[in-house]
């Protein structure tokens, strides 16, 4: 149920897609494994290792230059450059032509030069390659003569040794050095504290709660997989005009290594007025024609379509109300999980007392433009760094609409309320997540788990971005005051830290503008400090993602942070005198029909006047 469609500029990771639609699923027959085309010997207690081996034998089709160099058998050197046509971490497919087939078959002593485009393979593959490779096959496709290579050492293995021990040296030395140096001008601020006793309180309070989430963010551990622990499992797929992406999420919701008997997926179309219908119909035949004998397709895959739009919590309930699993699992319609994610996702519910819980979410358009991937360094801070931390006391404030898990007791408990909830008068009409997570975070824990990954899609252009985070920041600002209801009860320090972290983005604006505006003007004094003091937090969180992620993208984080502090921190006084609207702006919900229809009504009575 997203507001980003997809553009002709889009860019997204390209996998060589397997022969059978849903290669990841283990055959209930045991006829076929899920490694069966990698050479490796599965065992159902390590699922680690099947994780590993399915992640190096991923083809990644891509186009970009390698140079090879061989020895022919006379032992003369020879250097030819080719295109590669997909790469994976253990070899690379190139275009050699015909005129090279006896060459390369008779080649010895090959070596591979290249460099890996950002956004061909995964991120924080992107670097320059020189490695030794194995002649394989030929193999003709598309009319072409390919050649395939084994390297010698896989590309992780590679990686780690010429690229990611030295990044980790590095941010490592920088994140400390940014760490002490906030330290210290906290430090100042104790000094001239007399002069502003409240500006400089809320500077020590948001510093210290800032280095706190990146502090409890390195402790934190996901929890490990149990492959006895197999709950059964109902996937939501809420879908509002959403052709565009729908046949993806549903394949790859079904596509999970999970026993087939214990997972279902349900679709509930909300009265969509474009082809999402006939797509998902299509996506079930093609499923069900290719697995239905083997993985009874047909009883686990369906779908529902809602008589009239009723926004995105009927839509969700309508598919809880037809579930059987005893926990149930809500996806976004333009969200694609990954293979391993609901065996990971379901792990913490081995304690009785979790009540939900929240996957990681990545961004599947990263490389689109630099709005895109400052979005994509955003995404895995806010997940990897602040929901962790907040996983470490049982309490994440959000499970996020994308990936997240509960029981479906609970939901069903709860499901009026959800339904019906107003705030001001006003139904609440976005802010799900948060709102569930509420109802199930003030009896139960909950809980993220890093090791559950879906990648989504965000919006590419500027007017749908803003719209979607004006949004979100009404939502947080509702569902916030009402969680502040209930928080104080839970674990003291994650009681304090919610509380503060309410305080400090609300304060946020009247502190920049008294520091950049108010200062200046009435003091005549540059305020240096105040901006070195941004800078540092932005480039921990920029460090942060690349000692995490070691990925090329890393500086879009400190973009992120001020394109924050000019555009989207005055979202926040916004939000103060409209949290209470129900309009999406960004779909036509019937609250935004609503609002349409007044707004013209109101235009028209005007022009009479």
């Amino acid at each position: 149920m997203s507001e980003a469609k997809k553009e002709e500029d889009d860019v997204l990771l390209e996998e060589k897609k397997d022969r059978r639609v849903l290669p990841d699923v283990p055959d209930p027959t045991g006829q076929r494994s899920v490694l069966d085309r990698r050479g490796a010997e599965e065992k159902a207690a390590d699922i680690a290792s099947i994780m590993r081996n399915r992640s190096t034998g991923i083809r990644y089709k891509s186009r970009f230059p390698v140079n090879v160099r061989y020895t022919d058998i006379q032992g003369n050197r020879h250097t030819i450059i080719r295109e590669c046509r997909d790469i994976s971490d253990t070899g690379i497919l190139l275009c050699v032509g015909k005129d090279a087939v006896k060459k390369v078959e008779e080649a010895g002593n090959i070596q591979l030069s290249f460099r890996i485009p950002p956004g061909s393979m995964p991120e924080g593959h992107e670097m320059k390659v020189k490695t030794a490779a194995n002649y394989v096959r030929f193999d003709e496709r598309d009319g072409e003569t390919c050649a395939a290579f084994r390297f010698a050492e896989d590309l992780d293995t590679y990686i780690v040794r010429h690229k990611d021990r030295y990044i980790y040296v590095g941010s490592s030395i920088l994140l400390i050095g940014i760490a002490l140096m906030v330290m210290l001008m906290r430090g100042e601020s104790v000094i001239y504290y007399k002069y502003n006793a409240l500006l400089y309180t809320y500077s020590i309070i948001a510093a210290a709660f800032l280095l706190t989430r990146y502090l409890f963010g390195a402790l934190y551990k996901p929890v490990k997989i149990d492959p006895d622990f197999k709950p059964s499992v109902s996937v939501i797929i809420p879908c509002f005009n959403e052709e565009t992406w729908i046949d993806r999420t549903i394949i790859s919701c079904m596509n999970q290594y999970y026993p087939a008997d214990k997972l279902e997926v349900i679709v509930v179309d909300d009265h969509s007025t474009d082809r999402s219908v006939e797509v998902i119909k299509k996506t079930i035949d093609d499923i069900a024609a290719s697995e239905d004998s083997r993985l009874n397709v047909r009883d686990r895959l369906s779908y529902i379509v809602q008589e009239k739009n009723a926004g995105k919590r009927e839509a969700l309930c309508r598919g809880v109300d037809a579930a059987k699993g005893e926990l149930v699992v809500f996806v976004d319609s333009d969200s694609f999980l990954d293979p391993y994610a609901i065996i990971n996702l379901v792990q913490p519910f081995k304690d009785p007392k979790m009540g939900g819980v929240a996957g990681r979410t990545d961004v599947a358009n990263t490389y689109t433009n630099s709005l895109t991937k400052m979005q994509a360094v955003r995404y895995y801070i806010a997940f990897r760094v602040m929901k962790a931390a907040e996983a470490l006391f049982d309490t994440v404030t959000c499970l996020s609409g994308p990936l997240s898990c509960y029981r479906k007791e609970i939901v069903l408990k709860h499901k009026k309320d959800w339904l019906n909830q107003r705030f001001l008068g006003h139904k609440a009409t976005f802010g799900d997540d948060r709102a569930m997570t509420n109802f199930v975070l003030s009896e139960y824990r909950t809980f993220y788990q890093d090791t559950a990954i879906c990648s989504t899609i965000v919006p590419n252009k500027q007017r749908v971005f803003l719209k979607q985070q004006m949004r979100w920041k009404r939502s947080w600002l509702r569902e916030s005051l009402m969680a502040g209801a209930f928080m104080w009860r839970k674990e003291p320090f994650a009681a304090v830290n919610f509380y503060i972290g309410l305080l400090v983005p609300i304060m946020a604006p009247v502190v920049v503008a008294y520091n950049l505006f108010y200062v200046p003007l009435t003091q005549h004094v540059f305020p240096t400090t105040f901006l070195v003091g941004i800078l540092l937090m932005s480039l921990m969180m920029s460090v942060a993602q690349l000692f995490l992620r070691k990925s090329s993208t890393w500086y879009f984080g400190f973009l992120f942070c001020i394109y924050y502090e000019v555009v989207l921190l005055w979202q926040m006084p916004v939000a103060w005198v409209t949290f209470w609207k129900s309009t999406w702006g960004t779909r036509m919900t019937p609250s935004d029909v609503l609002a349409a229809a007044k707004k013209k009504s109101k235009k028209a009575a005007t022009e009479k006047q």
